[in-house]
């Protein structure tokens, strides 16, 4: 389970060098990089925010639910960071920016974005496929109960 903290945008967005990360907690591809994302922050300078806790919209007016569900949020040092602005920041502060260095090259970040777009629109079906097919993550379940698409149509055999 990732501990998410709603206390402290005010504190943390004008100045500090913490990044808070708004994310989807009900995708479970989007859940998994962000517990792999803490496992790296060891000085942890990175909060985690599930767009969908209790109170969220009380908590943090200035983000737009919807916007957020459509693209990465993030908040560092005052700024917000949309999409793969917000990936490369957060592997960056964890010391993994090697890796994502080139979603700033200036033809890679075009086409890097139009992927990333795409990927987060279908980031359920994404998520379910790796899976089912591969192993990776989890299924999508809600209150105990899992589906086959993201149309939250029970497929389960009786």
């Amino acid at each position: 389970m990732i501990k998410t903290n709603g206390d402290s945008m005010k504190k943390h967005t004008e100045t500090s060098d913490k990044l808070i990360i708004f994310f989807d907690g009900n995708c479970p591809m989007c859940s998994l990089e962000m517990l792999k994302l803490k496992q790296y922050d060891t000085e942890n300078k990175i909060e985690l925010c599930n767009l969908h806790q209790k109170g969220f919209t009380t908590l943090y007016p200035d983000i737009d639910f919807d916007k957020a569900m459509a693209i990465l949020h993030g908040y560092y040092q005052g700024q917000l960071l949309l999409g793969l602005n917000v990936t490369h920041r957060a592997w960056t502060i964890v010391g993994k920016g090697l890796f994502v260095a080139p979603l700033q090259f200036p033809v890679i970040k075009q086409v890097a974005h139009l992927i990333y777009l795409l990927i987060a629109k279908y980031r359920h079906p994404i998520s379910h496929f790796m899976y089912k097919r591969l192993g990776i993550g989890q299924t999508i379940c809600t209150k105990g109960t899992c589906y086959e698409k993201n149309s939250l149509v029970d497929h389960r055999r009786k």
